[in-house]
């Protein structure tokens, strides 16, 4: 009980610090991860590895992806080429439909690439969309970022779902269908849900560039616009392929170099890369501090800095053994299907994230399989998926992704709970209803 009054105490104080006196998240972040680690009476040393840690895992991942997805963002934005693939989009979907649009293609781009990666990625034609359709920022977003968190948790070969189902022991090919089929059906509540709420959440797309200003001479063509987009997942996705247990492409030098430029890293700069050809006029003062890559990274530094600072936070908690209480007090209950569920999802919120949620919850399940009733085949799949619709919830301020939704969408910290937050929650309720009804039938 005083560990999870201190939790809170931490999180009131950040959100007070940022809400109610307009201090920087960043600050707030970095601050409060420090004094719950102080109050959480953990070794000094402990509490400075947890900084460097946290702050130096999400630079060296989430980070540069960031920085990479906004270059990438900017040079769209700039050349038109986002407003062209809003407007091919629109004329195939329709403009009632853009929020289905980018839950699914956040849904579809999650399963081989991360979910943060599919955010930063597709932000841009979410901005443009949300721009050319006069609807709400935050819904476009918030869609995509709901979609992509569905597929993330619960479909390998993201790196959750294929640790946890290798710990369960479940078969992975099982896990993948039905996988699939429950993280569908969890989009259906999502998508009422910010068709109907998170619509109506004020918050308006500020293009860099307008259509109006825009010389459509010098526009580039769908193709050219898309290509930057495009071939990054392409090659994460051959990347993940690649590494199958099967292992499709053997593993001499072909498999080391689909590993290598698949890697999110080494993708998105050559996204980055390919953006630089959209200009009809290449100048090379783009690239300078003055010109468009300097626009970039002022954009990006914020949200790499806040992004970073709530990675300390989540890190503050996992090494102050959050994880330990939270299982220590729920290992004993006899919930079946519920346990895992529950424990991922009390991980996940105390700690932020989700792949340590599934690892760590599977780590704990696994030897329990038995007197839970859940060590038959079928059930081993089912447990790998209610863990992983556990880890969906909740996304809040310990969330890299919480931060990077709102963060690249300009939306207030009430905004981002109440929108993403409170649709993760949906989400994950949603799977383990659905994972139980199949049990049922299934089993």
């Amino acid at each position: 009980m005083l560990t999870l009054l201190i939790i809170l105490v931490a999180l009131a104080l950040i959100l007070i610090a940022i809400v109610k006196y307009d201090i920087h998240p960043f600050l707030a972040l970095f601050v409060g991860a420090i004094l719950y680690g102080l109050m959480m009476r953990m070794p000094s040393e402990l509490i400075v590895k947890s900084i460097s840690e946290g702050f130096g895992g999400v630079m060296g991942s989430v980070g540069l992806l960031i920085l990479l997805g906004v270059i990438m963002g900017t040079f769209l934005e700039k050349t038109g080429g986002a407003i062209v693939i809003a407007n091919r989009i629109l004329k195939w979907i329709g403009e009632k439909s853009v929020n289905l649009s980018m839950m699914l293609s956040g849904w579809v781009l999650s399963i081989p690439v991360f979910g943060d990666s599919t955010i930063i990625m597709m932000n841009p034609i979410a901005k443009s969309l949300a721009a050319k359709t006069k609807i709400s920022y935050a819904a476009t977003i918030v869609a995509l970022s709901l979609g992509a968190m569905a597929s993330h948790a619960l479909v390998p070969p993201t790196p959750g779902p294929i640790a946890a189902a290798g710990i369960l022991g479940a078969d992975l090919g099982q896990v993948i269908f039905w996988g699939l089929i429950v993280s569908l059906i969890a989009l259906i509540p999502l998508y009422f849900f910010v068709n109907h709420f998170v619509v109506k959440i004020p918050l308006e797309a500020h293009l860099v560039v307008d259509e109006k200003s825009l010389d459509k001479k010098q526009l580039p063509s769908f193709f050219s616009a898309l290509t930057p987009i495009l071939i990054p997942l392409v090659l994460i996705i051959l990347a993940s392929i690649a590494n199958y247990p099967t292992k499709p492409f053997g593993e001499g030098q072909f498999f080391k170099i689909v590993q290598f430029i698949g890697s999110p890293v080494i993708s998105l700069l050559l996204g980055a890369l390919l953006s630089f050809t959209l200009p009809k006029k290449f100048d090379v003062k783009l690239l300078s501090s003055s010109g468009w890559i300097g626009e970039s990274i002022l954009l990006a530094a914020p949200v790499i800095l806040i992004t970073g600072a709530g990675s300390v936070f989540g890190k503050m908690l996992q090494n102050s053994g959050v994880g330990d209480l939270v299982t220590s007090s729920m290992s004993d209950a006899n919930w079946g299907i519920f346990l895992p569920f529950l424990i991922a999802f009390a991980l996940k919120t105390a700690q932020g994230s989700t792949t340590v949620a599934m690892i760590t919850t599977a780590s704990i399940i696994a030897p329990i399989l038995g007197p839970l009733g859940l060590d038959s085949e079928t059930m081993k799949v089912f447990t790998a998926l209610a863990i992983g619709s556990g880890s969906l919830a909740i996304s809040h301020a310990n969330d890299s992704g919480f931060w990077v939704v709102t963060q690249l969408s300009g939306m207030s910290i009430k905004q981002g709970n109440m929108s993403h937050s409170l649709g993760t929650v949906i989400a994950g309720v949603t799977s383990i209803v659905v994972i139980y009804v199949l049990t049922m039938v299934v089993s």
